[in-house]
């Protein structure tokens, strides 16, 4: 399968498409072929690593200390494949999904495996893949602005 990955921080031309080995669902996992998925602000930064200096150390543990972990994006909507095992039930093969994957990402690839219950949702009929694929990230955040009072920092994203 196809899958965009980068191997050292910096500027989009660090981006490289590649084929790779298409990931197989354990036992809890569905398998989601990627219809679309977001490159947002965080993935730019992340890509680059453009952060504050008081998150240099944080970020480089959580990105990676000398060269990224494959990281993309952490939204994506696509329609189910496969299953991992019989007993999954919350979703049929052939349902449209949308998802994050949060920490864990892995947008920028033709598969991905997400755990059943994972954050992963019934696409809605009247909703495009990049409209499903959009709303995921966008909706995390507004839920982070509606429920607590903002800090300055995050106040800048809402």
């Amino acid at each position: 399968m196809k899958a965009v990955v980068y191997e050292r921080y910096g500027p989009p031309e660090v981006l490289r498409l590649v084929e790779i080995a298409k990931p197989a669902p354990k036992d809890n996992e569905v398998l989601i072929r990627v219809h679309a998925t977001t490159a947002t602000k965080g993935d730019v930064r992340m890509r680059s690593f453009t952060v504050p200096r008081a998150q240099w150390l944080p970020a480089r543990l959580y990105l990676g200390i000398r060269k990224p972990a494959p990281l993309d994006s952490r939204y994506g909507t696509g329609r189910r494949s496969r299953v991992g095992h019989p007993n999954i039930t919350r979703f049929q093969v052939g349902d449209l999904v949308f998802a994050s994957t949060f920490g864990n990402f892995g947008g920028y690839a033709e598969y991905k495996c997400m755990p059943e219950d994972g954050l992963i949702a019934i696409k809605p009929d009247h909703v495009s893949y990049g409209e499903a694929a959009a709303v995921v990230g966008g909706g995390m955040t507004a839920l982070l602005c509606m429920k607590r009072k903002p800090t300055f920092s995050q106040a800048r994203r809402c």
